[in-house]
């Protein structure tokens, strides 16, 4: 019913299995184990491209947060008019939903594929999707430390367990391989996890996001460890690798976006300060200021001086100009104002003359 996924996975892993047999053997252990990583590393180098726009889509959504927190509280008894701005909001930011779930989603049928097909080798068996007798043959006989790569701790065939028509029960010979392997996988869980938690804005928490950010970081790992007894070794090689990808994935990717954010940042600051003027700088005759910039003043102290300094300039050529004709400028209104004229005009009569009442005794 699924063969549309189980071909192209057993694909993958042939061609990888082919590549690294010609290295190593096609019935060494490391063949398989490599095909089976470099399986992982393909399927993800596929969707890398999706998680960056999922990195961004989120990166958007934490940035108009409150925007959406103002969104809800306004329509709080109106869902459909709350969905509607939500959708509205969406889309002048450019975000999709959904694009920051298919990355995931993209994954869950490789997982699927992956554990039906090694499930699918089985002693006997003429063909396994694209592998024939003789791969088939190889899976099977190849072991790592003693312990055949479909073997799993317990084989229950409904949480996908060992090979088909493996003996159900416990298998603790299977333990030394499949327990470290379940220990890395889910440390490996809990730091991916870790580091998207990280990376939250605290402005777009809420009780559904610290609900989730509870299971990423705890349930999931948990998870790896419970069930991980149920799935064949290597089932687990393929849920390490995958997390070591993911965890050197999102430090290239968020180290890359926030040197963008830093230079954007960068950008805007530089522009801010192109506008204004440069410290100490005037404003020239006939410039019209710039956006955002105030006005220049002169001090007081200046438009004060420039006032006085004509008049300073007046009474200065006068006194020269009396002093040639060798007579010193005498105080008084009616000498001042001569003297401002420059002698142009004559001398009132009365001016100099003493009063004849003082002659008269």
């Amino acid at each position: 019913m699924l063969d549309f996924i189980y071909y192209p996975v057993s694909f993958i892993l042939w061609c990888w299995h082919k590549v690294f047999g010609f290295v190593f053997g096609p019935d060494n252990a490391i063949s398989w184990i490599l095909g089976i990583v470099f399986l992982t590393f393909t399927v993800r180098g596929i969707m890398f491209k999706p998680f960056v726009n999922q990195v961004r889509s989120m990166k958007k959504m934490q940035d108009f947060a409150p925007e959406i927190k103002k969104i809800q509280k306004k329509y709080a008894n109106d869902r459909q008019r709350q969905a509607m701005e939500m959708q509205r909001l969406q889309r002048e930011h450019g975000v999709n939903p959904l694009g920051s779930c298919l990355p995931m989603l993209l994954q869950i049928p490789v997982f699927i594929g992956l554990n039906h097909v090694l499930r699918m080798f089985a002693p006997g068996k003429e063909t396994n999707y694209f592998f024939d007798a003789e791969g088939v043959r190889s899976y099977v006989e190849a072991k790592i430390f003693g312990v055949n790569l479909g073997d799993a701790i317990n084989h229950l065939a409904a949480l996908g367990g060992g090979q088909a028509g493996a003996a159900t029960g416990w298998h603790w010979d299977v333990a030394p391989v499949a327990i470290p392997l379940m220990l890395v996988a889910s440390v490996a869980t809990h730091f991916t996890a870790r580091h998207s938690v990280a990376r939250q804005n605290p402005a777009s928490a809420n009780a559904q996001t610290a609900m989730m950010n509870r299971l990423t970081l705890w349930i999931f790992p948990a998870g790896v460890l419970v069930f991980g007894a149920f799935f064949p070794i290597g089932l687990l090689i393929y849920w390490l690798s995958n997390n070591l990808w993911t965890l050197g994935q999102q430090r290239l990717v968020y180290t890359k976006i926030d040197k963008e954010e830093e230079a954007k940042k960068a950008e805007v600051k530089e522009k801010r300060t192109n506008l204004g003027p440069k410290p100490g700088q005037k404003p020239q005759v006939g410039q019209k200021p710039k956006p955002g910039q105030k006005p220049a003043t002169q001090k007081k102290s200046d438009a004060t001086q420039a006032g006085k300094k004509p008049a300073d300039t007046s009474a200065k050529d006068a006194s020269t100009e009396t002093t040639k004709n060798g007579k010193s400028p005498k105080s008084g209104t009616s000498g001042g104002a001569w003297a401002k004229n420059g002698g142009n005009q004559k001398r009132p009569v009365t001016q100099g003359k003493k009063s004849q009442g003082r002659k008269r005794r």
